[in-house]
Protein backbone atom coordinates (compact mmCIF):
# COMPACT_ATOMS: atom_id res chain seq x y z
CA UNK A 1 0.00 0.00 0.00
CA UNK A 2 1.12 3.57 -0.74
CA UNK A 3 0.45 6.24 0.99
CA UNK A 4 0.70 9.74 -0.39
CA UNK A 5 0.62 13.23 1.39
CA UNK A 6 -0.23 16.92 0.11
CA UNK A 7 1.15 19.61 2.55
CA UNK A 8 1.30 23.35 1.65
CA UNK A 9 -0.16 26.68 2.59
CA UNK A 10 -3.80 27.36 2.67
CA UNK A 11 -5.16 27.82 -0.51
CA UNK A 12 -1.72 26.68 -2.63
CA UNK A 13 -4.09 24.01 -4.41
CA UNK A 14 -3.52 20.78 -1.80
CA UNK A 15 -7.00 19.55 -2.07
CA UNK A 16 -7.36 20.15 -6.25
CA UNK A 17 -4.05 18.12 -6.33
CA UNK A 18 -4.87 15.54 -3.77
CA UNK A 19 -8.22 14.85 -5.54
CA UNK A 20 -6.90 14.88 -9.09
CA UNK A 21 -4.05 12.31 -7.92
CA UNK A 22 -6.29 9.90 -5.84
CA UNK A 23 -9.09 9.73 -9.44
CA UNK A 24 -5.95 9.51 -12.04
CA UNK A 25 -4.72 7.12 -9.75
CA UNK A 26 -8.54 5.35 -9.45
CA UNK A 27 -8.78 5.73 -13.46
CA UNK A 28 -5.93 3.48 -13.87
CA UNK A 29 -7.36 0.77 -12.16
CA UNK A 30 -5.92 1.38 -8.48
CA UNK A 31 -7.61 1.20 -5.84
CA UNK A 32 -7.78 4.53 -3.99
CA UNK A 33 -9.03 6.15 -0.73
CA UNK A 34 -8.66 9.94 -0.65
CA UNK A 35 -8.67 11.24 2.91
CA UNK A 36 -9.19 14.96 3.97
CA UNK A 37 -7.94 16.27 7.29
CA UNK A 38 -8.31 19.54 6.52
CA UNK A 39 -10.77 21.34 9.10
CA UNK A 40 -11.88 23.76 5.71
CA UNK A 41 -12.51 20.54 4.31
CA UNK A 42 -12.92 20.95 -0.19
CA UNK A 43 -13.10 17.07 -0.82
CA UNK A 44 -16.49 17.05 -1.08
CA UNK A 45 -16.96 20.06 -2.60
CA UNK A 46 -14.59 19.20 -5.51
CA UNK A 47 -16.11 16.07 -6.26
CA UNK A 48 -19.64 17.30 -5.79
CA UNK A 49 -20.94 15.27 -2.55
CA UNK A 50 -21.46 15.51 0.79
CA UNK A 51 -19.09 13.83 3.01
CA UNK A 52 -18.64 12.72 6.20
CA UNK A 53 -16.25 11.05 9.18
CA UNK A 54 -17.50 7.44 7.23
CA UNK A 55 -15.67 6.55 4.12
CA UNK A 56 -18.00 7.07 0.63
CA UNK A 57 -17.48 5.26 -2.34
CA UNK A 58 -17.43 8.04 -5.11
CA UNK A 59 -16.89 5.42 -8.43
CA UNK A 60 -15.47 1.64 -8.80
CA UNK A 61 -12.09 2.16 -7.38
CA UNK A 62 -12.65 5.49 -5.29
CA UNK A 63 -13.37 6.43 -1.89
CA UNK A 64 -13.62 9.46 -0.37
CA UNK A 65 -13.79 10.49 3.25
CA UNK A 66 -13.40 13.73 5.51
CA UNK A 67 -12.44 13.26 9.05
CA UNK A 68 -14.01 15.10 11.63
CA UNK A 69 -11.51 16.19 13.90
CA UNK A 70 -14.27 17.25 16.80
CA UNK A 71 -15.26 13.60 17.00
CA UNK A 72 -11.90 12.33 16.95
CA UNK A 73 -10.84 14.39 19.42
CA UNK A 74 -14.40 13.19 21.62
CA UNK A 75 -12.84 9.49 21.08
CA UNK A 76 -9.85 10.29 21.52
CA UNK A 77 -10.75 12.00 25.15
CA UNK A 78 -13.10 9.12 26.15
CA UNK A 79 -10.21 6.41 25.65
CA UNK A 80 -7.77 8.78 27.63
CA UNK A 81 -10.67 9.11 30.47
CA UNK A 82 -11.11 5.72 30.45
CA UNK A 83 -7.15 5.36 31.10
CA UNK A 84 -7.12 7.97 33.36
CA UNK A 85 -9.39 6.42 35.21
CA UNK A 86 -7.85 3.04 35.99
CA UNK A 87 -4.45 5.04 36.48
CA UNK A 88 -6.53 7.25 39.25
CA UNK A 89 -9.21 5.06 40.62
CA UNK A 90 -8.43 5.97 43.94
CA UNK A 91 -8.85 9.63 43.32
CA UNK A 92 -12.65 9.18 42.34
CA UNK A 93 -13.76 10.56 46.05
CA UNK A 94 -12.44 13.54 44.92
CA UNK A 95 -14.41 13.79 41.59
CA UNK A 96 -11.69 14.03 38.68
CA UNK A 97 -13.81 13.19 36.30
CA UNK A 98 -14.66 17.46 35.43
CA UNK A 99 -10.87 17.56 35.27
CA UNK A 100 -10.50 14.95 32.64
CA UNK A 101 -13.38 16.24 30.47
CA UNK A 102 -11.55 19.67 30.46
CA UNK A 103 -9.22 17.96 28.20
CA UNK A 104 -11.34 18.93 24.91
CA UNK A 105 -9.68 22.22 25.62
CA UNK A 106 -6.50 21.27 25.98
CA UNK A 107 -3.28 22.50 23.67
CA UNK A 108 -2.46 19.09 21.58
CA UNK A 109 -5.46 17.64 21.66
CA UNK A 110 -6.30 18.02 18.15
CA UNK A 111 -3.47 17.22 16.54
CA UNK A 112 -3.36 13.92 19.02
CA UNK A 113 -6.99 12.95 17.85
CA UNK A 114 -5.74 13.73 14.35
CA UNK A 115 -2.75 11.53 14.73
CA UNK A 116 -4.82 8.86 16.22
CA UNK A 117 -7.26 8.93 13.00
CA UNK A 118 -4.64 8.53 10.80
CA UNK A 119 -2.88 5.79 12.64
CA UNK A 120 -6.10 3.95 12.16
CA UNK A 121 -7.15 4.46 8.72
CA UNK A 122 -3.15 3.65 7.82
CA UNK A 123 -3.46 0.75 10.08
CA UNK A 124 -6.72 -0.55 8.97
CA UNK A 125 -7.40 0.52 5.21
CA UNK A 126 -4.80 -2.45 3.88
CA UNK A 127 -7.08 -3.08 1.31
CA UNK A 128 -6.43 -0.17 -0.88
CA UNK A 129 -3.48 0.10 -3.03
CA UNK A 130 -3.01 4.15 -2.49
CA UNK A 131 -4.16 6.72 -0.02
CA UNK A 132 -4.26 9.80 -0.61
CA UNK A 133 -4.24 12.46 2.34
CA UNK A 134 -4.87 16.03 1.76
CA UNK A 135 -3.93 17.72 4.66
CA UNK A 136 -4.66 20.79 7.24
CA UNK A 137 -2.40 23.93 6.80
CA UNK A 138 1.49 23.87 7.65
CA UNK A 139 1.56 24.17 10.49
CA UNK A 140 -0.67 21.92 11.99
CA UNK A 141 0.49 19.13 9.48
CA UNK A 142 4.23 19.45 11.03
CA UNK A 143 2.60 19.34 14.44
CA UNK A 144 0.89 15.77 13.48
CA UNK A 145 3.62 14.37 12.09
CA UNK A 146 6.38 15.21 14.43
CA UNK A 147 4.11 13.23 16.90
CA UNK A 148 4.82 9.92 16.57
CA UNK A 149 8.81 9.93 17.54
CA UNK A 150 7.48 12.42 20.05
CA UNK A 151 4.99 10.21 21.49
CA UNK A 152 7.24 6.97 21.36
CA UNK A 153 10.03 8.81 23.27
CA UNK A 154 7.08 9.85 26.23
CA UNK A 155 5.43 6.63 26.08
CA UNK A 156 8.31 4.55 26.77
CA UNK A 157 9.22 6.59 29.58
CA UNK A 158 5.92 5.80 30.80
CA UNK A 159 6.04 2.23 30.62
CA UNK A 160 9.42 2.63 32.90
CA UNK A 161 7.61 4.27 35.44
CA UNK A 162 5.16 2.20 35.25
CA UNK A 163 7.35 -1.11 35.68
CA UNK A 164 9.71 0.38 38.15
CA UNK A 165 5.96 0.88 40.54
CA UNK A 166 4.86 -2.58 39.93
CA UNK A 167 8.33 -3.69 41.24
CA UNK A 168 7.45 -1.10 44.63
CA UNK A 169 3.80 -2.85 44.82
CA UNK A 170 5.38 -6.37 44.11
CA UNK A 171 8.15 -5.56 47.09
CA UNK A 172 5.24 -4.36 49.80
CA UNK A 173 3.68 -7.33 48.67
CA UNK A 174 6.17 -9.74 49.72
CA UNK A 175 6.61 -8.09 53.36
CA UNK A 176 2.65 -7.45 53.65
CA UNK A 177 1.02 -9.64 51.97
CA UNK A 178 -1.94 -8.13 49.45
CA UNK A 179 -3.19 -5.12 49.85
CA UNK A 180 -6.87 -4.43 49.78
CA UNK A 181 -8.76 -1.17 49.41
CA UNK A 182 -12.25 -1.37 49.58
CA UNK A 183 -12.12 -4.87 48.11
CA UNK A 184 -10.00 -3.33 45.29
CA UNK A 185 -7.19 -5.91 45.02
CA UNK A 186 -4.08 -3.70 43.32
CA UNK A 187 -1.77 -5.73 40.48
CA UNK A 188 1.51 -6.34 41.34
CA UNK A 189 2.57 -8.28 37.79
CA UNK A 190 3.15 -6.88 34.21
CA UNK A 191 0.59 -9.01 32.78
CA UNK A 192 -1.72 -8.24 35.30
CA UNK A 193 -1.60 -3.96 35.04
CA UNK A 194 -4.04 -2.92 32.15
CA UNK A 195 -2.39 0.54 32.40
CA UNK A 196 0.45 -1.14 31.20
CA UNK A 197 -0.62 -3.27 28.36
CA UNK A 198 -2.22 -0.09 27.14
CA UNK A 199 1.21 1.41 27.14
CA UNK A 200 2.53 -1.22 25.52
CA UNK A 201 0.38 -1.25 22.96
CA UNK A 202 0.46 2.65 22.52
CA UNK A 203 3.59 2.12 22.14
CA UNK A 204 4.00 -0.71 19.48
CA UNK A 205 0.95 1.65 17.14
CA UNK A 206 3.22 4.66 17.38
CA UNK A 207 6.12 2.62 16.23
CA UNK A 208 4.68 1.22 13.25
CA UNK A 209 3.10 4.70 12.12
CA UNK A 210 6.43 6.24 12.73
CA UNK A 211 8.01 3.09 10.35
CA UNK A 212 5.32 3.34 7.95
CA UNK A 213 6.03 7.48 7.80
CA UNK A 214 9.24 6.94 7.15
CA UNK A 215 9.21 3.82 5.12
CA UNK A 216 9.72 3.60 1.07
CA UNK A 217 5.82 3.08 0.46
CA UNK A 218 5.37 6.65 1.54
CA UNK A 219 5.53 10.04 -0.21
CA UNK A 220 5.07 13.69 0.51
CA UNK A 221 4.32 16.63 -2.19
CA UNK A 222 4.58 20.08 -0.71
CA UNK A 223 2.44 22.57 -3.08
CA UNK A 224 3.18 26.45 -3.78
CA UNK A 225 2.08 29.00 -5.52
CA UNK A 226 4.55 31.23 -7.94
CA UNK A 227 4.86 34.05 -5.06
CA UNK A 228 7.06 34.88 -2.48
CA UNK A 229 4.18 34.21 0.36
CA UNK A 230 3.63 30.82 -0.84
CA UNK A 231 7.42 30.22 -0.97
CA UNK A 232 8.23 31.41 3.40
CA UNK A 233 5.58 29.30 4.28
CA UNK A 234 6.33 26.28 1.83
CA UNK A 235 10.01 26.45 3.51
CA UNK A 236 8.74 25.88 6.55
CA UNK A 237 7.38 22.50 5.18
CA UNK A 238 11.11 21.42 3.16
CA UNK A 239 12.25 22.58 6.48
CA UNK A 240 10.13 20.51 8.91
CA UNK A 241 10.05 17.47 6.99
CA UNK A 242 13.94 17.31 6.81
CA UNK A 243 14.09 17.62 10.28
CA UNK A 244 11.45 15.25 11.09
CA UNK A 245 13.73 13.03 8.50
CA UNK A 246 10.54 12.29 6.57
CA UNK A 247 10.24 11.64 2.88
CA UNK A 248 9.45 14.56 0.77
CA UNK A 249 9.68 13.39 -2.79
CA UNK A 250 7.54 15.91 -4.99
CA UNK A 251 6.92 19.52 -4.71
CA UNK A 252 3.79 20.81 -7.29
CA UNK A 253 4.32 24.64 -8.58
CA UNK A 254 0.61 25.42 -8.65
CA UNK A 255 -1.21 28.10 -10.43
CA UNK A 256 1.70 29.13 -13.28
CA UNK A 257 0.84 31.27 -16.27
CA UNK A 258 3.26 32.44 -18.95
CA UNK A 259 3.09 35.56 -17.35
CA UNK A 260 4.71 34.59 -13.73
CA UNK A 261 7.91 32.12 -15.01
CA UNK A 262 10.63 34.28 -13.93
CA UNK A 263 8.73 34.40 -10.47
CA UNK A 264 7.94 30.39 -10.66
CA UNK A 265 11.80 29.92 -11.17
CA UNK A 266 13.49 31.82 -8.69
CA UNK A 267 10.57 30.10 -6.09
CA UNK A 268 11.86 27.00 -7.16
CA UNK A 269 14.98 28.03 -7.05
CA UNK A 270 14.83 29.39 -3.29
CA UNK A 271 12.93 25.94 -2.20
CA UNK A 272 15.00 23.35 -3.19
CA UNK A 273 18.17 24.85 -4.03
CA UNK A 274 19.73 21.89 -1.75
CA UNK A 275 17.64 19.28 -2.75
CA UNK A 276 18.15 17.50 -5.80
CA UNK A 277 16.46 14.93 -4.69
CA UNK A 278 12.79 16.11 -5.09
CA UNK A 279 11.03 15.99 -8.31
CA UNK A 280 9.56 19.58 -9.34
CA UNK A 281 6.55 19.71 -11.07
CA UNK A 282 4.92 23.05 -12.79
CA UNK A 283 0.65 22.90 -13.05
CA UNK A 284 -0.26 25.46 -15.51
CA UNK A 285 -3.18 27.59 -14.16
CA UNK A 286 -5.04 26.45 -18.12
CA UNK A 287 -4.37 22.84 -17.51
CA UNK A 288 -7.19 21.78 -16.30
CA UNK A 289 -10.46 20.45 -17.86
CA UNK A 290 -13.88 19.73 -16.23
CA UNK A 291 -15.90 16.09 -15.27
CA UNK A 292 -17.84 15.49 -13.20
CA UNK A 293 -18.40 17.99 -10.41
CA UNK A 294 -14.48 19.09 -10.01
CA UNK A 295 -11.37 19.92 -12.00
CA UNK A 296 -8.06 17.56 -12.34
CA UNK A 297 -4.90 18.35 -14.01
CA UNK A 298 -5.12 16.61 -17.72
CA UNK A 299 -2.17 13.94 -17.38
CA UNK A 300 -0.49 12.42 -14.02
CA UNK A 301 2.59 10.09 -14.53
CA UNK A 302 5.36 8.20 -13.39
CA UNK A 303 2.86 7.40 -11.28
CA UNK A 304 1.97 10.89 -9.22
CA UNK A 305 4.59 13.21 -9.17
CA UNK A 306 4.46 14.84 -12.65
CA UNK A 307 1.49 16.89 -14.13
CA UNK A 308 1.88 18.15 -17.46
CA UNK A 309 -0.41 20.42 -19.60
Amino acid sequence: MQTIFFTGKGGVGKSTLSAATAWQLADRGHKVLAVSFDPAHNLGDIFGLTLGHRRKQFSENLWLQEIDLDKSAAQYIEENIDLLGQVYSYTRAFNFDSYFKTMRYSPGVEEYAALTALQEIISTESEFDYIVFDTPPTGLTLRILALPNITITWVDRLRRIRRELLKKRHTVHNLDGTFLAEGVVLPYEEKDDTVLRKLDAMWKRYVELYNVLQGADTSIAVVFNPDYLSLRESQRIVSGLSDLRLPLRAAYNNKCTAENQDTAGEVEGQLLHERSDVTVVRVPRTAYRREYAYEVPVELTAPFLAVTP
